[in-house]
């Protein structure tokens, strides 16, 4: 027997509060579980810094992508399977996408990749090609098999529906974790009618798409991840917290450059700041080394490193203000300059930061970042978007919704008010 067709003698199982259990029976699965990179999801936090917020938003990645994993098995194995339009050939690249599509995440995730300016799904793409134990269980597959599953991930694989189950707008990705991510911080806003919507899911040559008796599971399910996204992923105190995790690598960097003498040398941070990292420092970073940098860092003589990771790791964040960009860019520059007259940072302690969300697109050709819309299959057989029938989605399509505000270190200004009249001021000015 091929490896692509081997079973275990068994099948394994995960307990999941989401989906119960997550089931594997082929090896090649369970041998991908194993590795080293796969096993490097645990220690990633799935919504990074949102633990500050929701105490119980612990889950990792690990978790995440299983869910991913076992959502796909389902749509394949229980509805797809048969169907003229599957093609089940491509069973185990999809399956084996759908559990690594998170593999490059680097620690706090978004935040990371924002200080360093790195891509995720490229990473992903690199560790699934290179030399890595998840690279050697794929090409036991076949020696192509790593780069079908990287081309998937990096949405070029030739079978658009395969692409449809793991990227688009309505995909095992998305209904995982916000279900997972509604569980673990305690709220009811990402719950929807999943099994509902895996029954009426149907295969077509380009997507999944959806039987119109499904309409209002859809629509639930669109409401849910516009409430998630308001409610939970955009929440200005887990903002306050990566604004203060980026200022912290900031600074880092800032210190390296300047040939600053470091307590604790920042070794696995050195080929990041010249740039010359290659892939297994990457792997061999984790959440838990961040931390640990942070902790050691609050006593560094530089005193706005010290602080930054002292609030970090005690939960010290700054306090928002509401901030339009468009009427209010003067007012950015003048409290920058009485930052400075104040001896405080303003690069450091005023920062200016943006949320932005568009619940549903529908296609819109030659515009930037064109989604697939959602599609209801009719009773007909012909193809409807999704918001032609739904009054609900029309109402919300292609409406983004941006969110400004403005960080910055309440504590300081109100310890030091009395003493400095400038610090008054600066209060004035960010809450009136």
């Amino acid at each position: 027997m091929e490896y692509r067709d081997e079973k275990l003698p068994e099948e394994k199982v995960f307990k999941d509060p989401v989906h119960r259990y997550i089931h594997v029976r082929d090896k090649v699965i369970w041998d991908v579980i194993g590795t080293r990179e796969f096993q490097r999801l645990r220690r990633i936090k799935q919504l990074g810094t949102t633990y500050l917020v929701f105490h119980g938003a612990e889950h990792s990645r690990f978790h995440h992508s299983l869910g991913v994993y076992e959502i796909v098995r389902r749509i394949i194995d229980d509805g797809f399977s048969g169907r003229r339009e599957w093609n089940d050939d491509e069973r185990l690249v999809t399956l084996c996408a759908a559990l690594l599509h998170d593999l490059g995440h680097g620690p706090f995730s978004h935040a990371f990749e924002k200080v360093f300016d790195l891509d995720h799904e490229l990473f992903t793409q690199q560790i699934l090609l290179g030399d890595t134990e998840v690279n050697a269980v794929l090409k036991r597959v076949g020696t192509e098999f790593p780069q079908k599953v990287a081309d998937v991930i990096g949405k070029t694989y030739p079978d658009k529906l395969v692409v449809s189950l793991i990227s688009s707008q309505i995909d095992a990705d998305r209904m995982d974790y916000l279900q997972r991510d509604a569980y673990f911080t305690g709220v009811s806003y990402g719950h929807f009618d999943m099994e509902r919507i895996l029954r009426v899911m149907r295969p077509t040559e380009e997507q999944a798409v959806i039987k119109y008796s499904g309409m209002h599971a859809v629509e639930d399910y669109i409401m849910s991840r516009y409430q998630m996204y308001w409610q939970v992923y955009f929440h200005p105190v887990s903002r306050s917290a990566e604004v203060i995790l980026t200022k912290i690598l900031h600074r880092a960097k800032q210190l390296y450059e300047a040939s600053y003498i470091f307590k604790f040398e920042p070794f696995h941070f050195k080929s990041f700041f010249d740039r010359t990292f290659e892939l297994e420092d990457y792997i061999s970073l984790d959440e838990s080394i961040l931390l640990t940098y942070f902790q050691m860092w609050m006593k560094e003589v530089d005193p706005i490193l010290s602080d930054l990771c002292y609030r970090f790791i005690n939960r010290k964040l700054f306090q928002h203000t509401e901030f339009n960009p468009a009427t209010e860019y003067r007012k950015i520059g003048e409290l920058e300059q009485l930052f400075k007259e104040a001896g405080i940072d303003p690069a450091y302690y005023l920062v200016a930061d943006s949320s932005s969300d568009l619940p549903y697109d529908f296609y819109r050709p030659g515009e930037e970042s064109e989604r697939l819309p959602i599609y209801l299959q009719m009773a007909t057989g012909e193809l409807s978007e999704l918001s032609r029938s739904s009054d609900i989605v029309d109402a919300i399509s292609g409406k983004r919704r941006t969110d400004h505000k403005l960080y910055f270190p309440e504590d300081i200004l109100e310890q030091g008010k009395e003493g400095n009249p400038l610090y008054k001021q600066i209060l004035d000015m960010l809450k009136g």
